[in-house]
């Protein structure tokens, strides 16, 4: 069983009642965080875990509300990791994720310093290994195996999503895009799919052309349930709403998505959980 725990579904507008767009994934007794947006170590809090004990950081693309708390996640992981010799937080992202990290860290520099000045534990700084890549596996530990795709999140490029599988059970976790082939190969008969989901409908009546530009490079919900349907998974997760749905307006997304995609449909508030066992998602795609 692949547990999947929506931490996130904001946007990348604040949101009292929403974090930034993040999911995490245990599978097999590892942990991974899909994105790090506003407000994922609280999130991650309240979820039961905590940066000390994730596997790895998954990014699916370098936007800021996807790695907005990405220097929290380095710093909070190495100050309560207590272990001699801790494992270096494992870091894989598109091409640019290293010079992002390096820039993170360098920008938490005069703090890494004081830390080290001031805890004899502390010796050296933040331990990150960074990998980069656009397609293939990406992660095989244990029986839990990784793998990414690129996306088309234009003209934010590359970017990638990643499916992870562990004992007949998968689950893809799409990033923002619009629909493409490469996904469609990623999400085949997977379990689940994690996609982003944008109205468009409303987004479009917003006085505001800056708004009005994430239509093109967003799918809306009812592309992310063609996406689904044509895969043929057995779970369709939205997330990362844009505009949040308002108290009561779950079944009116709901209804969207239902209107393409007859199988299971799940979406709520930040800590929604959804299990997803072997054997889910082997309708044949078409």
């Amino acid at each position: 069983m692949i547990e999947v725990t929506l931490l996130g579904t904001g946007s990348p507008i604040p949101d009292p009642d929403r974090a930034g767009p993040s999911t995490l994934i245990r599978a097999g007794g590892q942990t991974f965080l899909v994105d790090c947006g506003r407000g994922v170590l609280q999130r991650l809090a309240a979820a039961g875990s905590g940066a000390n004990q994730l596997t790895a950081l998954l990014l699916t693309h370098l936007h800021s509300d996807h790695i907005a708390d990405l220097g929290d996640v380095i710093i909070t992981r190495w100050v309560t990791t207590f272990t001699p010799d801790p494992v270096p937080l494992q870091i894989i992202g598109p091409p640019g994720t290293a010079q992002v990290v390096d820039a993170m860290l360098a920008a938490f520099g005069h703090d890494i310093g004081y830390r080290i000045a001031h805890h004899a534990d502390l010796t050296a700084p933040p331990a990150v290994q960074v990998h980069e890549y656009t397609d293939g596996e990406v992660w095989a530990l244990d029986g839990v195996r990784v793998l990414a795709a690129p996306t088309d999140h234009r003209p934010v490029a590359p970017t990638i999503g990643f499916r992870v599988e562990h004992a007949g059970a998968s689950v893809v976790l799409a990033g923002d895009t619009v629909p493409c082939q490469t996904l469609d190969a990623l999400t085949a008969g997977a379990g689940a799919l994690v996609h982003t989901a944008i109205r468009h409908d409303l987004v479009e009546a917003v006085g505001l052309q800056r708004i009005r530009d994430i239509c093109d490079y967003h799918s809306t919900v009812q592309q992310a349930a063609d996406t689904a349907a044509r895969a043929g998974v057995g779970i369709l997760i939205l997330t990362h709403y844009v505009p949040s749905p308002a108290p009561g307006q779950y079944d009116e997304w709901r209804a969207l998505a239902a209107g393409i995609f007859d199988r299971q449909i799940e979406l709520g508030d930040d800590l929604h959980r959804v299990q997803v066992h072997p054997g889910v998602g082997v309708r044949p795609a078409g």
